[in-house]
């Protein structure tokens, strides 16, 4: 106890203030003198969801728990010693007067239990640590038990009673399902789940839904601990749960990947071979054979994956674990090369661990081809969607151009395969698919230009289109199932010869000045000042932005003030002045001395 709390998490008061007012408007700290009455499920799932768990950080919701009982501990003055010395104190039967004595064991055991799912994550990199994840779950589970017999006092109501139960159950399953101990952890599992799934019954559906949860969170532990103890059916439950968003959900889902791993390496070692374009090569790698025992599993996954997101995760899944294969045989296939180069073995000749590395490079590169196709069949029925939220940006073609791109790269690298250079009915199909994705590409951009406006250039991806399409008509008569995994081109074809005739007339309307029946959006998009002789009825006008007049206005080229320049003067006579100039008389230095003194005329 006194570890744990010097692992407390300092936090301000402000926030400790935030979370009073949260669990006072849940309820947490009512006093009810007659019943004790706490709903437990409820109580920490909602403490779960608003501290941390909702993105996994457990040691945020485990810093909650000891802030809790801080608070609890204070209100209740429920001290444990003094600041010199520590003295245990246990919440007894006489003290169940205030239900907040029992949140005090509540949230003990879930610190403690947030504390051993802490650790279960650094375990995976740090092994040590799981010798302190069990004795933390052991803890949770002590003091789980301990909240059930204090809720075996007539003072506590029978809903608290089985929901203790259920909880206590639940902890100890926990903590046999770490240990490994199958048969005692899913009888404990299946005791909470008859709690819960009785308590559901007893109550509205808007309460039961937290108890049926429940339930569907348990359920997994439980098949897995039917496998272990011998039930070989559990098996295909467990896929069927893999195929759910959650898998099971944290240390669930990692126990049933592991589990899946198992049960395909039990099965390889029946498996010695393969076959793949008539050819038998042997497979001695086991993780190859791992991989390919399960690809017709996760194949089958895909194809029953109810929604995008559970299919585009599912798809990564595959690529992943089929990325780590070839990596295994590029390493095996480095060393057979280096012992043939140093036999002088004939290195014309592709050997059987070269065939397998292309097989799996021909799955990947498939794989990648049918991922990018299920999400362009996702972002086409989006783009045909009208769109409701102006401000947000909603998929164009360009999207889809792009997964086309990639899907071309991959049909590409699938041509030049070692060892199957020489197949030409593989070439064939694979010139064939590229075709196909080439006319949907090709459409995508021809779209895009349409957005522009640029109707030559659209017209003349279009017809790039019918010429690609009615290549794949004429060669695709010799191949009879080279198309069943194809998109349709005669659907392609019916759009494209729709969308060329309104491009076309588009284009007409649009070169005689009448585009008002183009596209909605280009009727107004000049101001109102010019085109006050035209009436329209225009709704943004009334808007908080109404197009009236452009502003700043275009400049106009207006007349400049004339500079006039006086070309004739220079060729004008005047006449001679001579008889109006006053001659002046010669004075000598008597009129030089008049006027200086100003008495001279």
């Amino acid at each position: 106890m006194a570890a744990e709390q010097q692992n407390e998490v300092k936090m301000p008061q402000m926030e400790e203030n935030k979370e009073n007012s949260i669990d006072e408007s849940l309820g947490l700290e009512s006093i009810l003198t007659v019943k004790s009455l706490i709903i437990i499920l409820q109580i920490i799932k909602d403490s779960q969801q608003q501290h941390g768990l909702r993105h996994g950080d457990y040691q945020r919701y485990r810093g909650y728990c000891s802030r809790r009982l801080r608070r609890l501990r204070k209100t209740l003055s429920f001290k444990m010693g003094n600041r010199h010395k520590f003295t245990g104190k246990k919440v007894t039967v006489e003290l169940l007067s205030d239900n907040r004595h029992l949140l005090l064991v509540l949230m003990e055991a879930e610190r403690a239990w947030s504390y051993a799912m802490q650790l279960k994550q650094e375990a995976n990199t740090e092994p040590r640590k799981r010798f302190h994840l069990l004795a933390r779950l052991r803890k949770a589970a002590k003091h789980g038990e301990q909240l059930e017999k204090l809720c075996e006092s007539p003072r506590v109501d029978a809903k608290t009673k089985l929901e203790a139960q259920a909880y206590t159950a639940y902890l100890n399953g926990m903590v046999q399902f770490e240990l490994q101990e199958w048969k005692s952890a899913m009888e404990s599992f299946n005791k909470c789940k008859t709690i819960y799934e009785k308590l559901a019954s007893a109550f509205t559906e808007e309460q039961a839904v937290l108890y049926h949860q429940r339930v569907e969170e348990i359920s997994p532990n439980i098949r897995y601990c039917a496998y272990n103890i011998g039930d070989q059916n559990a098996i295909n439950d467990l896929m069927q749960m893999r195929l759910s968003a959650g898998g099971g959900g944290g240390m669930m889902a990692e126990k049933l990947e592991a589990l899946i791993t198992q049960t395909r390496a039990k099965q390889a070692a029946v498996m010695s071979e393969v076959e793949w374009r008539g050819r038998t090569v042997p497979v001695k790698i086991d993780k190859a054979r791992i991989f390919l025992l399960g690809l017709a599993d996760n194949e089958a996954a895909i194809i029953q994956a109810d929604n995008e997101e559970t299919k585009e995760r599912l798809y990564e899944s595959l690529l992943a674990e089929c990325r780590d294969t070839i990596q295994a045989v590029r390493e095996e296939l480095r060393t057979d090369q280096r012992e043939r180069a140093a036999e002088g073995a004939d290195s014309g000749k592709v050997s059987n661990l070269q065939y397998l590395h292309s097989y799996l490079t021909y799955i990947k590169l498939w794989t990648v081809v049918r991922r990018n196709e299920s999400m362009a069949h996702a972002l086409q029925a989006k783009l045909k969607e009208p769109q409701t939220d102006e401000n947000k940006r909603g998929p164009r073609p360009q999207d889809l151009i792009r997964l086309y791109d990639i899907i071309l790269q991959s049909l590409a690298e699938l041509s030049s395969l070692q060892g199957l250079e020489e197949d030409h009915t593989f070439q064939k199909e694979v010139a064939l698919k590229t075709l196909v994705y080439k006319a949907y590409r090709c459409f995508y951009i021809a779209q895009s230009y349409v957005l522009v406006k640029k109707w030559s250039e659209a017209l003349v991806l279009y017809e790039r289109v019918l010429k690609y399409t009615r290549e794949v008509q004429s060669k695709a008569k010799s191949f009879n199932n080279s198309l069943k995994d194809l998109p349709d081109v005669q659907e392609l074809i019916a759009e494209v010869s729709a969308e060329k005739y309104s491009l076309q007339a588009a284009a007409i309307l649009e070169k005689s000045g009448k585009t008002d029946s183009v596209a909605p959006s280009d009727v107004f998009t000049g101001p109102l000042s010019d085109r006050l002789d035209n009436f329209r009825l225009d709704p943004t006008l009334l808007s908080k932005q109404p197009n009236l007049v452009q502003f700043p206005p275009d400049f106009q080229p207006i007349p400049c003030k004339p500079l006039f320049f006086d070309l004739a003067l220079n060729h004008v006579a005047f006449p001679p002045l001579d008889d109006k100039v006053e001659q002046k008389g010669k004075g000598g230095i008597t009129g030089y001395f008049r006027g200086f003194f100003g008495f001279g005329s």
